[in-house]
């Protein structure tokens, strides 16, 4: 009874897998265990497989991420955080302290914000999104840490108190070029919004924007992180420069990641 049992669940998986693997799925044995364990019915597998199949990206349609060892909840809609973006989190651990004030601009379903905060235990920390379902899903990840959650605009809804009191600031803005978005895979360009992508023609314009205004949160000594693409870093350096904020890069190439590290003058 117990090897027939086995040998129908072992068919199903490699059933769904040859479906999965038909449709381009590179990792189709890992993304058919992943539909099985979190479907609880037959019903809801196969539908859950015709999403899959139909090119809805995995994270979405089982609902969550594995990010920094984390299980990250993310919505239909929201931005699905990579895992090159791991750089921004090891950075920003390396200058975070308990105590230390964070804001996650930018932040989607919390990922980054959720990270750091379980490294460094006992931070103040704030998100922000400008897309209210994103905030809702953060929000979600964020539950039981010292978090608040913002929908509006960079560092626009933010108290007034925190002015020139973070420590460190985080931003995964947008910064895929206007150009470049319909070269992005499938499941980006359909499944994604994309104000969370677009970062208008050279791709750096939040990083822009952020600069310009990271002199009225940062406290002295503050730090801002942000990623950009590898062939971007050494403009956006000279944009970090112009507003007075000393740039360091980093990269990691396992992870394909880039990320400027921008750090406030003391006085």
């Amino acid at each position: 009874m117990k090897t027939s049992l086995m040998s129908a669940e072992t068919a199903s998986l490699l059933r769904i897998a040859s479906r999965l693997r038909a449709s381009g799925c590179v990792f189709a044995e890992d993304e058919a265990r992943l539909l099985l364990s979190a479907a609880d019915s037959p019903e809801k597998v196969e539908a859950m497989v015709a999403r899959r199949v139909g090119g809805e990206p995995i994270e979405l349609v089982i609902g969550w991420l594995e990010f920094c060892g984390l299980r990250i909840e993310v919505d239909p809609g929201v931005f699905v955080p990579r895992q090159r973006t791991e750089l921004l989190v090891t950075e920003a651990i390396t200058v975070v302290r308990a105590g230390s004030v964070v804001v996650d601009l930018c932040c989607g379903s919390g990922a980054i914000g959720a990270a750091i905060a379980n490294a460094v235990p006992g931070i103040e920390l704030h998100a922000v999104d400008i897309d209210a379902a994103a905030v809702r899903c953060a929000r979600r990840n964020l539950s039981g840490l010292d978090a608040h959650t913002y929908t509006g605009d960079l560092f626009t809804p933010l108290p007034g108190s925190l002015r020139r009191r973070v420590d460190v600031v985080v931003a995964n803005v947008p910064y895929v070029p206007t150009g470049a978005i319909d070269t992005l895979p499938r499941e980006a360009r359909m499944y994604e919004p994309q104000h969370a992508l677009d970062g208008a023609v050279d791709g750096l314009d939040f990083v822009r924007r952020v600069a310009a205004a990271a002199n009225e949160w940062l406290a002295p000594g503050g730090h801002l992180l942000v990623e950009v693409g590898e062939r971007q870093v050494a403009r956006a350096a000279s944009i970090v420069e112009t507003h007075g904020l000393r740039p360091r890069i980093s990269r990691d190439s396992e992870l394909e990641a880039t990320a400027l590290i921008a750090t406030q003058p003391h006085g």
